[in-house]
């Protein structure tokens, strides 16, 4: 990558800034106190003049274009794959490093896909993107990496319970509306999912594929490889919608070439960054979506030795996935490259 020039405070500029992500990367922002100097909202034709408060200014979204990028440093894409795709390219020929949310990027070879507590060093193997995990890779990998790194981790068997916010707002909406609904004895209208998401959990987030694996549950198989650079590593994931509103949670069974105590990984857990333990189930206190939304930190506990299966290790981890599954590790992204 070209040397990214380190200054006081860096033109900033957020594609999909009208979003559910592109709100929360305003958030993070501000919340961080990331060095901005001038700072561009890019969105759809639609949005263009909708004013957007930040740090007390009034900010016009603009029209996202091939010519928006002029000046800026850092790019921050949540506006879908297929603008990634076709923008991207635009930013970084003007100068800008772009980190891109969206799956446009996540595989290619020469695009490192970087969680900052996991793999920071990948950052600066750039060549002006580097990419966001899908939000599951990312909580589990949070709680994943200190046991890898203390004993190698062979297999991953992992199901989620992942909340309608990270299908957007609209699904947010049609729980809440289905709620409404529900109490007031009124049909219950299903329009975002494939079936009723309340009183219910739906296995299916993302299409299916040929092997009968949904692209979301492949994602967590792909991108762990790539972020460990371990081609041995097996992660099979069942993916599972659920009706809360915020906060990705998942059930994780690890296999590690040496046995892993509860105790040697609740060790691990606390002084691992990013990761919260709260493992006291005796006093009723493990991680739960209700109290984990809205922060950036994944929490860990329910952690046990599987008793299936030798050298297995059995946990719960949950996190924010707009937050820390998206726009939390973007900044943090960007903050690798400013320091």
């Amino acid at each position: 990558m070209a040397e990214f020039k380190k200054k006081a405070a860096y033109n900033v500029a957020i594609a999909g800034a009208t979003g559910a992500v592109g709100e929360t990367f305003l958030q993070i922002l501000e919340e961080r106190n990331f060095p901005i100097a001038e700072l561009k909202l890019l969105a759809s034709k639609r949005s263009v003049g909708k004013e957007i408060t930040f740090k007390g200014k009034t900010y016009k979204v603009e029209e996202l274009t091939h010519d928006c990028f002029e000046g800026v440093d850092i790019a921050l894409f949540s506006a879908g794959g297929g603008r990634s795709l076709e923008f991207a390219p635009s930013a970084v020929k003007a100068g800008a490093v772009v980190i891109d949310n969206s799956s446009a990027f996540r595989m290619d070879k020469d695009v490192p896909l970087v969680v900052p507590e996991v793999n920071p060093e990948d950052a600066f193997k750039n060549n002006g993107i580097i990419a966001n995990p899908n939000c599951t890779t990312i909580i589990m990998l949070v709680a994943l990496k200190p046991l890898y790194d203390f004993s190698k981790v062979k297999n991953v068997v992992v199901s989620s319970y992942q909340s309608t916010s990270g299908a957007g707002a609209q699904a947010m909406e049609e729980l809440m509306n289905q709620t409404k609904a529900w109490a007031n004895g009124e049909p219950i209208k299903v329009e975002k999912f494939a079936h009723q998401i309340l009183f219910n959990v739906i296995p299916h987030v993302d299409s299916f594929t040929d092997n009968g694996y949904t692209k979301e549950e492949l994602k967590m198989f792909n991108e762990t490889r790539k972020m460990l650079h371990d081609d041995e590593i097996k992660v099979s994931a069942t993916c599972v919608r659920v009706p809360t509103l915020s906060a990705h949670s998942e059930s994780v069974t690890i296999e590690t070439e040496q046995p892993v105590s509860p105790e040697k990984a609740r060790e691990l857990f606390a002084k691992a960054p990013g990761l919260k333990l709260l493992d006291d189930p005796a006093n009723n206190k493990y991680p739960m979506p209700l109290f984990v939304a809205g922060g950036d930190d994944c929490y860990v506990g329910r952690i046990r030795t599987d008793i299936a299966r030798p050298n297995c290790l059995t946990f719960w981890v949950v996190g924010d996935q707009l937050r820390k599954g998206a726009a939390t590790n973007a900044v943090q992204i960007a903050e690798l490259l400013i320091k």
